[in-house]
């Protein structure tokens, strides 16, 4: 199958399932969201994955175990690629990100070590500059208040220390675009211009 973009009705049914986030709405919609939702997902992804690698899309259900919202299902539909990158589809429309979400201990320490060395982290301190002018955020989950302890306060790059993870994300304008294959493109522009910052963390924040 050829990727033609989302129609609105992929994002009627989002906007529908933030109101009524219940079984009934699901089954009733339910031809909707494989049709018009997740089909056009998975052609998007196998047209992506000579470039990008293969690729995974999230269950629609949440997991409330434990969590205080019980709704039983995701207002969105997202996918990561096994060489990094994430698309994310909602009622608000597309979305794409790339980086590390989140870093274990072994690997956030290593991101901080080359953050504060001068020659890889002004390497990195260039690339999310290039990104930011690009006009897509950088940014973390979760970030400190003030630098790392054993970390200099006015560290040149305190910024990027007190993070702890690092992802670059776009919210897409919401534009006719998205019902066509262009919507192919913006996704491919995206990743590819992320890949300076994919590549950083691989080399200087990898797992040890």
């Amino acid at each position: 199958m050829t990727f033609h973009g989302w129609p609105v009705e992929a994002l009627e049914f989002y906007d529908g399932l933030e109101a009524d986030n219940s079984k009934t709405y699901w089954t009733a919609h339910k031809a909707i969201y494989e049709d018009q939702v997740r089909g056009p997902m998975a052609e998007l992804l196998a047209e992506l994955e000579a470039e990008f690698g293969p690729a995974k899309i999230f269950r629609p259900y949440r997991d409330v175990r434990f969590s205080a919202d019980k709704s039983p299902y995701k207002t969105s539909c997202a996918a990561s690629f096994e060489r990094g990158g994430y698309i994310q589809l909602t009622a608000q429309g597309l979305a794409a990100g790339a980086g590390a979400y989140m870093m274990d201990s072994a690997r956030l320490a290593r991101y901080r070590q080359s953050v504060a060395d001068d020659l890889t982290g002004e390497r990195l301190a260039v690339i999310v500059a290039d990104l930011e002018a690009r006009g897509w955020s950088v940014t973390s989950h979760e970030q400190l208040k003030s630098v790392p302890r054993g970390f200099d306060k006015e560290h040149p790059r305190a910024g990027l220390l007190r993070h702890k993870g690092l992802i670059a994300w776009h919210q897409f304008p919401l534009k006719p675009w998205l019902g066509t294959a262009k919507a192919r493109t913006h996704v491919e522009e995206f990743l590819r211009g992320c890949r300076p910052l994919q590549d950083w963390l691989a080399t200087h924040a990898a797992q040890p």
